[in-house]
């Protein structure tokens, strides 16, 4: 971090810094381990081993878990990182819901909120996702100096310059100057913005539908459309943080306004084609007048209405166009759809399927998400403990 002072490497408390990382890293890494493990995988002597264990638990960072027996019948202590030393929240800002978690260093979550976005401004919802996250963390029975991170994950790019969020057309007021750093007065210090399709990316590659593969993209399709893309572990933001912002692929005939060329347009026309709205106004047409929303719309298909199945098929139809187009330019193993729609590729799969082989050889393995509506606060609270087990362990040990 800017202005963080550092101990010299070469002298003995430097060194001593750096055995008590190592220690602390293979703790997160690997669990409880006695100190002959810890000595054996890290390379480092029994007593050095003993010198970081004692100041790690001086400074609350690793505690005594309990005893194992040896070979010999011996009792060893087992040490572990101390999950209490810090936790992180995460923020999953939507056009319909709002959500919160907080987790301690050790992953697991202790509390999380969920409720409805009614917000229609920018300030409003400043406002919505500060009394949420202070609800959260008073639910969690934390402070706020307990948080040592705060990962917020949004629809849009956010804009470093203006500090705001920059295509981001579902949320009313997100695009005003300044905006981020009310955000920060609202919910806390140290956050870390980030794209929502981002989110849901690493969250999948964490712990769903994408593990262990190297190059993939996450295809989130909900009141908006959105991609996160990763690479060998990393996710791909391009030159501005715009990479996967595939709503504004072209698609269909240009319009009046298009042709003029006054200014962009707000919503990408692949955006319009294939986010949930598309598909209830693919019903309508087709004669599902009762059709109310995307959700209604999948459930009848399930149910084995046949107009519901055509709007369905033709949806997938859209969405295969979209795959075609990210498949060209990326060649991903594999293609993870999320969002609320994406809860239903099982009927999206197979018509995605048949259209890809009827136009491009490039047909990538497609695949549901696994963590549903926890995808973003599973990438958000994956990205904050990244952050927080450095942190922490400067804050604590020091120069």
């Amino acid at each position: 971090m800017v202005g963080l002072e550092t101990t010299p490497v070469g002298t003995p408390a430097g060194m001593r810094k750096i055995n008590q990382r190592a220690v602390l890293d293979l703790l997160r890494r690997s669990g409880p381990a006695t100190r002959p493990q810890i000595a054996k995988d890290t390379g480092l002597s029994k007593p050095t081993v003993s010198q970081a264990l004692l100041a790690l638990e001086g400074v609350g960072l690793a505690r005594a878990t309990g005893h194992t027996s040896t070979g010999t019948g011996r009792s060893a202590v087992l040490y572990e990182a101390d999950p209490t030393a810090g936790y992180v929240l995460g923020v999953d800002i939507g056009r319909e819901h709002l959500r919160t978690s907080i987790a301690d260093l050790g992953g697991t979550i202790v509390a999380h909120r969920d409720e409805r976005n009614t917000s229609r401004s920018g300030v409003a919802l400043v406002a919505a996702i500060g009394a949420l996250a202070t609800e959260t963390v008073r639910a969690a029975g934390l402070k706020q100096n307990d948080i040592l991170v705060r990962v917020v994950g949004s629809p849009g790019v956010a804009d470093p310059s203006r500090r705001c969020f920059r295509h981001a057309p579902n949320l009313p007021g997100w695009g005003k100057a300044g905006l981020l750093d009310e955000l920060e007065a609202a919910i806390g210090p140290d956050v870390v913005v980030e794209n929502d399709a981002n989110l849901t990316a690493v969250g999948e590659w964490e712990r769903g539908a994408a593990r262990g593969v190297d190059v993939f993209a996450c295809i989130t399709i909900g009141t908006g459309v959105g991609m996160g893309l990763m690479l060998n572990g990393e996710v791909f933001r391009g030159a501005t943080g715009a990479a996967g912002e595939i709503g504004y692929l072209p698609y269909g005939q240009l319009r009046a306004a298009d042709r003029a060329g006054l200014e962009p347009p707000a919503r990408g026309h692949l955006e319009e084609a294939t986010a949930a709205q598309s598909v209830v106004r693919g019903a309508r047409e087709l004669g599902l007048g009762t059709a109310r929303s995307a959700r209604q719309v999948f459930r009848l298909a399930r149910d084995g209405d046949e107009l519901a199945q055509r709007a369905v098929d033709a949806e997938a139809d859209r969405l295969a166009y979209t795959v075609a187009s990210v498949a060209a330019v990326v060649d991903p193993e594999l293609i993870v759809l999320g969002g609320g729609m994406g809860a239903n590729a099982d009927l999206l799969r197979e018509p995605m399927e048949r259209a890809l082989h009827a136009f491009t050889p490039l047909v990538p393995k497609i695949v549901q998400g696994e963590l549903g509506e926890d995808a973003v606060l599973a990438g958000a609270i994956t990205v904050g403990l990244r952050t927080a087990e450095g942190l922490v362990f400067e804050r604590r040990v020091g120069a």
